[in-house]
């Protein structure tokens, strides 16, 4: 089995949400653990950007609409929050179309808002 493509940036990303949830727990909306998730990152000299604009693609030709990430980190991983009692099927099928569209290989899907453990998954296109 080869090697997880970004292994530690996956991990110090999940590592920062970790302290997120910790700290706040479930309850609030998804925009509360946006922002404390952006001062974690920063926190630990996690590159990142919020909101950030990337291309979307069909066909090989570029549209004019972008994606918004909630978060690109490392400049190469997106990460799409959530504050939900649980992931489904929707939010698996919306991140990997974002990777798809956009043409990022890694993508986080990170759930505040489950009891418990911070819930997680990692996407690989």
């Amino acid at each position: 089995m080869g090697e997880l493509l970004w292994k530690e940036e996956v991990f110090s990303i999940i590592g920062a949400a970790m302290e997120v949830h910790s700290t706040f727990g479930p309850g609030f909306l998804e925009a509360v653990y946006h922002e404390a998730l952006e001062i974690e990152l920063t926190a630990r000299g996690i590159p990142h950007e919020s909101q950030k604009p990337l291309a979307v693609w069909y066909k090989g030709q570029r549209l004019t609409k972008e994606y918004l990430a909630d978060l690109f980190c490392f400049g190469k991983i997106i990460v799409e929050l959530k504050a939900l009692d649980r992931l489904g099927g929707k939010e698996q099928a919306q991140l990997l179309n974002y990777l798809k569209a956009s043409r990022c290989p890694v993508g986080l899907l990170i759930n505040f808002g489950s009891h418990g453990q911070l819930e997680w998954k990692r996407y690989v296109m």
